[in-house]
């Protein structure tokens, strides 16, 4: 997913004025953490210039802050990506590059960002996908973890359902899988049913978080409430009356359908995941195929939107948006058809890049875009300043305090993405970096970084859509030298 994160914060962003004044007591007022986290979701809707499609809700959250147009994941798949983003460390200190590590293996002690908050006099409460299914961590909630029974892939129609169960009993006599791992009996890629939006995962949890919202406001006790939206993650499964915002004669296709011009083969995948599912072919997807995956992805984007909705609503009702930082993101972008590939699984700037939105009460440049760089690490300190709470030493990332204040303003001069490859038997990382003009990328053994095998180098303000790689170009020599130097430097060189 591109990287999608919308913070909005509730507040002034100093330590004095994040806490403000309790009346008639000389005790501060802790302002509460409202985190919303989306599966999937690339920066595509009205706020990043879409208005194609019906996002009213996401659009709102985005004018009461400030919206990131240039935020990047550390590593573009769901449980890298979360695990980075909720310990404020990269991928390479978790140690989780895959979804079957969990983080607390290579750093078993490490405090998270809800766990932070904890500890520091906080009520915190998680639900939904936060972080990465079945990689629960118990000590980050006040209480335990929850979501909604309804099941990631249900479906709606009887047809759907009995796709499944048919390959469910298909799969009890198949050979084990070439290997190991989960045989994944998936039905349709995607569904439009009449049915209530209860019915999917985001409308229960979004019931469980309206009334998560009217308990924390009967406690004496600021709180952290996570919520973790599944959709527009496949299947893209919604009740009809978000199918029917969209005309499907309308959808354009990808302008790049088609990989890189000199980039290595392995770059770009096609997108095994999507393949998973119930009549997506093996080779490249036809293009009325595509039309009805983007509907399908499109839909679900606003059936999302409208359990945003429901939960804001019902923090304005209690009274509690003028005290409440609102966070919005998504953990990473998505590929619809972009360079022949489906999903996410690359550096590419169509899978790092994700929304992020952080906006408060009072807050004199809401409505405000920037484009300063920022990365998913930040996230944990940002709150964590505007919360008034002491910084961890263990973070990796940097306060983007200063950029709510003036979005002209910027803390990095580069941002860092990665992602492995079994190549042939090589086990291989991609780092890439993002400065203001240039994605730069150095495929190296895992083993040994000085055994670099390939350079990506895309001009972004010539080629935005990364369709040639200029790196073997030898007018580029010495911006690929002087791009390797700032790329061994690493985050902690890129701090302004």
């Amino acid at each position: 997913m591109r990287l999608v994160i919308f913070l909005l914060v509730a507040g002034a962003f100093s330590a004095r004025a994040a806490e403000p004044e309790r009346s008639g007591d000389s005790r501060r007022q802790k302002l509460n953490v409202l985190f919303f986290a989306v599966d999937d979701l690339r920066p595509e809707f009205g706020a990043y210039g879409a208005g194609y499609i019906h996002s009213p809700n996401l659009d709102r959250l985005a004018q009461r802050g400030v919206t990131f147009t240039r935020a990047y994941c550390q590593q573009a798949v769901c449980s890298p990506s979360r695990s980075s983003l909720l310990t404020g460390t990269r991928p390479d200190t978790t140690k989780v590059w895959d979804l079957v590590t969990h983080f607390r293996k290579a750093i078993p002690d490490v405090v998270t960002l809800p766990e932070h908050f904890k500890q520091n006099g906080y009520f915190v409460q998680g639900m939904g996908k936060l972080f990465h299914g079945g990689f629960d961590d118990p000590q980050s909630w006040s209480v335990p973890w929850q979501s909604p029974k309804t099941g990631h892939g249900a479906y709606g129609l009887p047809e759907s359902n009995a796709i499944v169960k048919a390959k469910v009993e298909a799969s009890k006599d198949a050979p084990p899988k070439k290997g190991g791992g989960k045989v994944r009996n998936y039905g349709p890629a995607f569904e439009s049913s009449d049915v209530p939006d209860n019915t999917f995962h985001d409308g229960a949890l979004a019931d469980m978080a309206v009334s998560a919202l009217r308990e924390c406001a009967k406690k004496d006790q600021p709180f952290w409430l996570g919520v973790g939206f599944i959709r527009p993650h496949l299947p893209f499964v919604s009740p009809k009356k978000y199918w029917d915002l969209y005309d499907p004669a309308k959808i354009a296709l990808a302008p790049n359908p088609f990989p890189p011009k000199g980039a290595p083969d392995y770059a770009v995948v096609p997108g095994g995941e999507i393949r998973s599912y119930h009549g997506i072919p093996a080779g490249p997807i036809p293009d009325d195929l595509a039309r009805q995956l983007k509907h399908g992805y499109y839909a679900a984007i606003s059936y999302m939107d409208a359990q945003l909705g429901r939960v804001l609503d019902e923090l304005d009702r209690l009274g509690l948006a003028e005290k409440t930082i609102v966070v919005l993101w998504g953990d990473h972008g998505w590929k619809l058809g972009e360079h022949g590939g489906w999903c996410k699984h690359s550096n590419v700037e169509n899978d790092t890049n994700a929304p992020l939105l952080i906006a408060a009460a009072g807050l004199k440049t809401a409505g405000q875009r920037t484009d300063a760089l920022a990365e998913f690490v930040d996230v944990y300190p940002t709150l964590a300043e505007l919360c008034g709470l002491p910084l961890p030493k263990h973070l990796e990332g940097t306060s983007l305090a200063p950029v709510l204040r003036d979005p002209s303003q910027s803390v990095k001069s580069a941002a860092f993405s990665q992602y492995p490859r079994d190549v042939n038997g090589q086990k291989l990382m991609g780092y890439s970096m993002r400065t203001d003009r240039y994605r730069f990328t150095r495929w190296v053994q895992k083993a040994d970084h000085t055994k670099v095998e390939a350079v990506e180098l895309y001009d972004e303000q010539t080629d935005p859509q990364e369709n040639v790689n200029i790196a073997n170009d030898p007018k580029n020599a010495d911006l690929v030298t002087r791009l390797t130097a700032q790329c061994l430097k690493g985050w902690q060189g890129a701090k302004k």
